[in-house]
């Protein structure tokens, strides 16, 4: 399955993208400040590792999300293992019947609007619960709750798009 990795690369940059508007004072980044008790004047992280700590893991969230919302995957993954299943053994039967199908269904339901729409289905069965208990333990409230699972929703539902649509 030829899969178009430099997507996901790019696809990576939209965490960053979206958070810049996102968290920006004018939008989101004044009320995120106060929820999250954090200060304009305290101190400042060192943002070279920031964002390119958040870039590597957003790497990782395109990679996951390869298997979200490219569907053909789970076909590519149940075959894959099987004796002879690659390019160099075109005549074993796994690969021909990877091959059928792929030339039959290999572009079902590729489109933005599908990988959005898994995207978020991704933000709500992973981010909500993982950030939801963050949230509960470090005693943040309600509306840093729902700011931070706003982003991670447009975030995940672009990269799914994107992904989709494209690699």
């Amino acid at each position: 399955m030829d899969l178009n990795f430099p997507i996901v690369f790019a696809a990576a940059l939209i965490p960053l993208l979206v958070g810049f508007v996102y968290y920006h004072p004018k939008v989101f980044g004044n009320a995120w400040m106060k929820a999250a008790g954090v200060s304009p004047d305290g101190a400042k992280p060192n943002m070279i590792l920031v964002f390119g700590l958040t870039y590597v893991f957003s790497v990782m969230l395109g990679v996951a999300l390869l298997s979200i919302v490219i569907h053909q995957m789970g076909a590519y993954s149940m075959l894959v293992g099987q004796p002879g299943f690659d390019a160099k053994a075109a005549d074993s039967e796994a690969w021909q019947i990877f091959t059928a199908y792929m030339a039959k269904y290999g572009h079902t339901y590729r489109t933005f609007k599908h990988g959005a729409l898994h995207g978020t289905i991704a933000a709500v069965f992973f981010a909500l619960p993982v950030f939801g208990i963050n949230s509960l333990f470090e005693r943040k409230g309600w509306k840093y709750f729902l700011i931070n699972l706003g982003y991670w929703v447009i975030a995940l539902a672009l990269m799914g798009g994107v992904i989709c649509q494209f690699a």
